[in-house]
């Protein structure tokens, strides 16, 4: 099979994964809250998930296909390489129920795979650094922002009677679609830009201009692993952190698509993971320190930084492995 198929199968199969991923981030506290019931909250998160994509540019597929790698250096089993290893590192965090990020497992893949065949001069500091400010300063700014907020929303409602808790609950179908927009136009991007770059180095585009049809499959991909639910993930997010208030669940996904969607538009590729879990870790800190299970925080944080060098290596390995056949 043409190694491009391949490599557009791979890209889709990766993107498929992330929205079963990422579905957890999006729907999680309103299913724990009881806002809405479980398959509502994924049907309406995978319709805004494929239209995300066509609302907000492709800054963020410009930044992972264009300024990580040079191109010319690059080769498409380098990039066959650096999916494998996301795809794998996906699928073991998904069956253990870790909320681990995906674009943590690409870039990192990406990098690996690149490093071994081309060597690290193949590697572009500059689009490294930007990737690295976004990827660590935004769960900062979501444990800050969710705390912030919460405090804001609890000054306003002060005087508020039980009833509030209804608003609270409705008002999480708004919340949930701004977060779907900005997480799945985020999140299908980084698929594009592996794709646009395939595409690139094949020779079948002149330059790195993502093509509609690209973006088109990219959304559709993720629109559908997000409609079957990664349900141990929703889980983990939902329940092992506290136990999620209709306050709780509004304050955190309205931190969660301020932030990602802010970060879209700049084309930082951020961890939808990293900023909702953030986000929920924030909210609930805003209630009393006491009320967040830490060392369930611990345990993710450890699976987030054990993502980069482990999917490294696995890339680097898998593309040892093909330019051996």
């Amino acid at each position: 099979m043409n190694e491009l198929v391949i490599l557009v199968i791979l890209a889709l199969v990766f993107d498929f994964l992330n929205g079963i991923h990422d579905s957890s981030n999006v729907v999680a506290t309103m299913i724990s809250s009881r806002a809405f019931s479980p398959r509502f909250a994924l049907g309406v998160a995978a319709v805004a998930h494929f239209i995300g994509p066509f609302l907000f540019g492709v800054a963020v597929a410009k930044t992972i296909g264009h300024e990580i790698v040079a191109a010319e250096t690059i080769s498409m089993q380098m990039l066959l390489a650096a999916l494998g290893g996301a795809i794998l590192w996906n699928l073991l965090t998904w069956f253990f129920g870790i909320p681990s990020s995906s674009s943590h497992a690409l870039i990192s893949g990406l990098v690996g795979a690149v490093a071994m065949g081309a060597g690290l001069g193949a590697i572009q500091l500059a689009g490294i650094q930007k990737i690295l400010i976004s990827l660590f300063a935004s769960p900062l700014i979501g444990l800050l922002g969710g705390y912030l907020i919460t405090r804001l929303v609890f000054f306003l409602v002060r005087n508020a009677t039980p009833r509030i808790n209804w608003f609270f609950k409705r008002s999480q179908l708004i919340t949930v679609l701004a977060l779907s927009f900005s997480q799945g136009t985020n999140n299908a991007q980084k698929t594009m830009g592996v794709i646009t770059l395939g595409l690139v180095i094949s020779g079948a585009l002149p330059s790195f201009e993502v093509p509609v049809w690209v973006i088109a499959i990219s959304a559709v991909a993720i629109s559908l692993g997000t409609a079957l639910g990664g349900w141990r993930l929703i889980k983990t997010l939902g329940g092992k952190f506290y136990k999620i208030k209709p306050v709780d669940g509004f304050c955190a996904q309205t931190t969660s698509a301020l932030i990602i969607l802010g970060a879209s538009l700049l084309g930082g590729p951020v961890s939808t993971t990293h900023v909702v879990s953030s986000a929920i870790m924030g909210v609930g800190s805003a209630d009393r320190l006491s009320k967040v299970r830490w060392g369930m925080a611990g345990e993710i944080a450890v699976a987030w930084l054990v993502t980069i060098p482990i999917t490294a290596a696995a890339a680097a390995g898998l593309y040892w492995l093909v330019i051996q056949l």
